[in-house]
């Protein structure tokens, strides 16, 4: 029996005559998504489904309206692309057009947000099951009581066989990620990848909750024995679903969270982690999801007669992944939510092998390194590239910020100065050397660091002022080698790691020029101080 609800598509403007499915379950949607040739069973029980050449997100083929709500509401940029409103509709016609061709259609109502007082109603319309299948594991799922008379405020069409028209549609090529706030409507077409939807509804609320007073963050969250929140802000690849699964912490998501007066919440119901050479031994909570009945792994090799998987294969990309419920990790929060946070942690991969393990950051240490949002990825394939590159993305999440930095920027250090929050900054990169030279920090170490932050005796221990970038670094940690904790006593060329380290607070410079007019001069100045 589907769970429809009374707000129907036509009191959307949308007319099909397609089969719609609405809101199914977990085994009916594998099924049609079987049925469909969509996917395939792997022998543990995830269903496994290939994105096609789309194996990430199309940032750059993504834009907002540009019109009265939002021209002077959005950060307008390299990131937030405008579009006309004109070619809008022509896309959303073409858009609702393309809906009455389809054999059938899937529905989703859902919540966006943990939090009553601040979720937000979006309904997802797929023409693939385990899309459908996807967001439904993504999002918040509603009681079945709640379906009946869902009215959605957000609504989300995708349809990866949609092929965009630049010239009708404004875009750059034939995939297109077009956000409508005033007609609160997000069109999704020319791929196949399924995170464009899940990172859409964090854009929705990040553009929504600041309004409130709220804090959207790209972060995950967890919850010590003693009642005590920690989020994990970090780029992707940086550690935040692996370093939030913590066995002896409740997890209270891995993603996207907001900071309320009373809680940090989840805006999502799922977890969406990276598969390619996922451990057991390193992350056993995580390596357990990809032998469960309602995981879809995405982009991971399958043997198509044994139907085993291989995540160490990526052969069909770097970025597999895998979706799975939150309660698929053991110790995961009923409610989704926990207190508001006592420590937050900024997580980079420095590919560089420049920064400590773990620093000590003052709030106006803290906004700088938010705003800045760095990691650095590892050197290309291409001939003659050997040096890592280093990311700036703006609060840790650029690309799903629609607001101007500094709205978020300063809501930050107005919360952690309400609350007292101790900031620190983990390095998860490499160590005795850049990439190529030195080695991935170990895990182990990047733990145990943790553990000594979250349970507050790393506050007790002594520090040093790190000469680079002005924040305290501790001389010893128990359980750790005090050598690691200094990261240019890791390297055997200490006039490498010295120019080195002056070329990455170069590029830290450069990056923040653009902030300083919205800042504060204690936050502008923190590498001038540095140096």
């Amino acid at each position: 029996m589907q769970a429809k609800s009374s707000f129907d598509l036509s009191e959307q403007g949308i007319s099909t005559s397609a089969a719609v499915h609405w809101n199914l379950l977990t085994a009916p949607l594998v099924e049609h998504a079987v049925r469909n040739g969509e996917g395939h069973l792997s022998k543990d029980g995830p269903l496994v489904v290939a994105t096609g050449k789309h194996t990430g997100r199309s940032a750059k083929d993504k834009f907002i309206v540009r019109d009265a709500t939002t021209e002077d509401t959005i950060g307008w940029g390299n990131v937030n692309v405008p579009m006309e409103p004109a070619h809008f509709e022509a896309l959303k016609a073409d858009f609702l057009a393309a809906l009455n061709e389809k054999p059938q259609l899937y529905v989703a109502d859902l919540y966006g947000g943990s939090q009553p007082e601040h979720r937000v109603n979006v309904r997802v319309i797929n023409e693939l099951a385990w899309h459908n299948l996807f967001i439904r594991t993504l999002l918040v799922r509603p009681e079945p009581s709640e379906l009946a008379d869902f009215a959605p405020e957000y609504t989300i069409i995708d349809l990866p066989s949609f092929r965009a028209d630049p010239a009708r549609h404004g875009s750059r090529s034939e995939t297109i990620i077009a956000v409508n706030f005033t007609e609160k409507l997000i069109l999704i077409g020319g791929t196949a990848y399924a995170g464009e939807m899940k990172k859409s509804v964090f854009s929705i609320l990040n553009y929504l909750l600041p309004a409130k007073g709220i804090m959207p963050m790209h972060c995950s969250a967890n919850i010590g024995p003693d009642g005590d929140t920690a989020v994990f802000f970090g780029l992707s690849g940086t550690g935040k679903t692996t370093l939030s699964a913590d066995k002896s912490r409740t997890l209270i998501g891995d993603d996207e969270h907001g900071w309320s007066d009373t809680a940090v919440f989840n805006f999502e119901g799922g977890c969406y982690a990276k598969m390619i050479r996922l451990s057991a031994e390193a992350e056993p909570e995580i390596h357990a999801t990809t032998k469960r009945f309602g995981t879809v792994l995405e982009n991971v090799v399958i043997d198509p007669h044994t139907r085993e998987i291989d995540l160490d294969d990526d052969s069909l990309a770097e970025n597999s992944r895998g979706s799975y419920p939150i309660h698929f990790i053991p110790n995961a929060s009923k409610d989704n939510l926990g207190p508001v946070p006592q420590n937050i942690i900024f997580l980079t991969a420095d590919a560089y092998g420049v920064l400590p393990p773990i620093s000590r950051l003052t709030p106006d240490q803290a906004m700088y390194h938010f705003l800045s949002g760095y990691t650095a990825r590892v050197a290309g394939t291409e001939i003659g590239v050997t040096e890592p590159s280093a990311t700036f993305s703006t609060c840790f999440g650029a690309p799903f910020m629609p607001r101007k930095p500094s709205v978020y920027g300063n809501l930050l250090k107005e919360r952690i100065a309400k609350g007292g929050v101790k900031c620190w900054l983990v390095n998860t990169g490499w160590t005795g050397g850049k990439y190529g030279v030195g080695s991935r920090m170990p895990i182990k170490v990047t733990r145990a660091l943790l553990n000594a932050a979250l349970d507050g005796s790393l506050n007790d221990a002594e520090f040093r002022i790190d000469p680079n970038f002005g924040f305290e670094v501790p001389v010893a940690v128990a359980g750790v080698d005090s050598t690691i904790l200094d990261p240019r006593a890791t390297w055997a060329d200490k006039a490498a790691y010295d120019e080195t380290a002056r070329k990455l607070v170069q590029q830290f410079v450069e990056n923040f020029a653009q902030f300083e007019k919205d800042v504060d001069a204690s936050v502008r100045d923190v590498m001038t101080v540095a140096a």
